[in-house]
């Protein structure tokens, strides 16, 4: 089922707005990335991706390739020259950088490869935009982990000291670091005469359909399943801001309309997260509630390791979007794990018919209340 133009508009975008619109996104064919092309392509935008080949079988950007409009570049964010070539011929309006090493545990094993994509890639798409005409706005993202965590339980705000104690942490407040250089070093002008707008987006953990990347609980939990044999779970009791991908991709299309309108009030770092009041999910509450979704098929065991560090509590103050962006989930955590979980249900019975499932999501959230 294809959606059509008013289901798109009720996900709290301005569909006028997106409509003939040139949109690039980098990483899209990542899990995040392949879930924002297909709003934006129904929305009736004109899309550019850049990124790597999809990097996981299955691949969610697969599933859906046949079923968008979309144009594709395969570039690696790490050689300037083909990505300045490839963003200058197609002009874009509007950018949402989201391609990334994204993986805390790999960035252990590959130290060198996260830093080099998750900084250098961040100066060098920034670097290609500098100077557009017509550019209206940039969304950079980051993460939630891009702070300074001392495990004391507090959820982060805005404000709060950037750092990061794994490779990927720290690669990503670098990047924040970055982009508030490159913002008042060169697009301070630009943004104070309201022609561009330039923010970064720290988002919690975030979950639904269609990913199958490595070292992730709900991958996790379904290569299990399909092999029939005991998911291995680190840190059952570590607690993360869960959000589904479609409350996330509406944060950043919001954060984006707003760039658009009053560059110089939004061009901010903002957290996208659940609302601060609501209960906290650990590792062990998703599995719980993956299994009585999958019943038996599902099977975990503890992993006591040794495990590289990872932050045992990461909590989000989300007030700022709340407040100016007018923007809250809409689905709670709860919602969004059956949401994904059915999601993966109805792949593993046909995966022929997962494209159908994401836009059936996609609309069910629109009509959501």
């Amino acid at each position: 089922m294809e959606i059509g133009q008013g289901a798109v508009e009720g996900l709290g975008m301005k569909a006028e707005f997106w409509r003939g619109r040139r949109v690039l996104i980098t990483g899209h064919t990542g899990f995040k990335g392949s879930w924002l092309a297909a709003i934006l392509d129904q929305a009736g935008s004109k899309i550019l991706g850049i990124s790597l080949p999809p990097n996981t079988t299955p691949s969610h950007f697969e599933i859906l390739k046949g079923r968008l409009k979309m144009e594709s570049a395969f570039l690696n964010i790490n050689e300037l020259k083909p990505l300045q070539q490839a963003i200058q011929k197609f002009k874009p309006e509007i950018v949402f950088h989201m391609a990334a090493q994204a993986l805390v545990r790999e960035s252990y094993k590959d130290p060198v490869e996260t830093f080099a994509t998750n900084i250098m890639g961040t100066v060098h798409v920034l670097e290609s935009c500098r100077g557009l005409e017509g550019l209206r706005g940039m969304v950079i993202v980051t993460t939630d982990k891009c702070y300074e965590n001392s495990e004391t339980g507090q959820a982060f705000s805005e404000s709060d000291r950037l750092g990061g104690r794994d490779p990927y942490s720290n690669s990503k407040a670098c990047a924040e670091l970055v982009t508030g250089s490159i913002r008042q070093s060169f697009w301070q002008s630009e943004i104070d005469s309201g022609k561009t707008g330039l923010a970064t987006a720290r988002a919690g953990n975030v979950i639904g359909g269609g990913d199958w990347c490595a070292d992730r609980i709900v991958p996790d939990l379904i290569r299990a399943c399909e092999k029939g044999a005991a998911a291995r779970i680190r840190n059952p009791n570590s607690i993360r801001p869960w959000q589904h991908v479609l409350d996330l991709s509406e944060g950043y299309i919001v954060l984006a309309e707003n760039l658009c309108e009053q560059p110089k009030a939004f061009s901010k770092a903002w957290n996208f997260g659940p609302d601060i009041s609501a209960r906290t999910f650990t590792v062990g509450d998703v599995v719980k509630q993956a299994k009585s979704i999958l019943g038996d098929r599902l099977k975990w065991d503890l992993d006591p390791g040794p495990h590289p560090h990872e932050a045992v509590t990461l909590k989000l103050d989300c007030r700022l979007a709340n407040q100016e962006l007018k923007w809250r989930p809409k689905w709670q955590v709860d919602d969004s794990i059956r949401e994904t979980f059915n999601w993966y249900e109805s792949y593993l019975r046909a995966p022929s018919g997962a494209a159908d499932v994401t836009f059936n999501q996609i609309e069910q959230h629109r009509n959501h209340r």
